[in-house]
């Protein structure tokens, strides 16, 4: 029974392209693509000779009938985009939802995605994240969705344009204040490379496809809000010796560990 394969495709690198995604791209009879000239060098190194269709942004409706049809009339279709995995920033969602509709069979062949190889890269400490793919066009709305994405408490992950680079962080400082924010540009090629700057201070290389990584807004501690000797008093109080105290007060308060001791002395 011929079936809707779904396969990821690599996001810069072709030899990171996995054995299961050669042996679907080959089988099929054809082989929706994103772009079809984005596609072919990628088809072509791997001498996969398949009839090529172009499913994008633009036609997905339409083209997600067509490809029903060519499935069930008994031909094995292979979905891809122009890098990283179908229906994740890419077009690939309609159909895969019209093809659960009306049961026709799916297969899954995984591939490297962008987002998940930034959070990677970037080094990132953190149980979860929020992904907002690209943002959308109005501000209005970039802001909105900002709004909504920071209240998780949440690192933030988004896709940007090089020539939208700069003028999306000024939109992301003034919605969510000074963060640290990590670039990761060019993953998997030649001039791969991860900058870790400041919303406030902004400075990166406006070249090359790009992940944008924002640390959630860092916790105050509230026993910022007393002062240092009270602050000192409170972990004296649990049982810790005052160098212990000391040493604590300095980290919480991010202050040199001898002024606090000289605050220490005077208890």
């Amino acid at each position: 029974m011929a079936k809707l394969y779904i396969v990821g495709t690599p996001i810069g690198n072709m030899k990171d392209i996995t054995l299961r995604a050669l042996e679907a791209l080959k089988g099929a009879d054809v082989i929706a693509c994103e772009d079809t000239r984005h596609s072919l060098p990628l088809l072509s190194h791997y001498d996969i000779r398949a009839k090529l269709i172009a499913y994008h942004k633009f036609n997905e409706s339409e083209c997600s009938d067509r490809i029903i049809e060519l499935i069930a009339s008994g031909q094995n279709v292979a979905l891809i985009t122009d890098a990283g995995m179908p229906s994740i920033s890419d077009p690939g969602a309609e159909l895969i939802s019209k093809c659960r509709a009306q049961g026709v069979e799916l297969e899954l062949v995984p591939g490297p995605t962008a987002v998940a190889s930034a959070i990677t890269l970037s080094g990132l400490k953190a149980s979860g994240f929020t992904f907002l793919g690209f943002l959308p066009e109005k501000n209005t709305d970039k802001r909105s969705i900002l709004s909504k994405a920071a209240s998780a408490g949440l690192p933030i992950v988004i896709y940007v344009a090089p020539h939208d680079l700069t003028k999306t962080a000024r939109l992301l400082f003034e919605v969510l204040g000074d963060r640290t924010v990590h670039v990761v540009r060019e993953i998997t090629k030649m001039y791969e490379s991860v900058t870790t700057t400041t919303l406030s201070d902004f400075k990166c290389e406006e070249r090359g496809e790009m992940v944008m990584i924002i640390e959630s807004a860092v916790s105050e501690n509230p026993l910022n809000a007393l002062t240092v000797k009270g602050h000192l008093e409170h972990y004296i109080s649990l049982g810790m010796d005052k160098k212990e105290a000391v040493k604590q007060v300095a980290h919480d308060r991010g202050l040199p560990k001898n002024d606090v001791y000289q605050q220490a002395v005077e208890l």
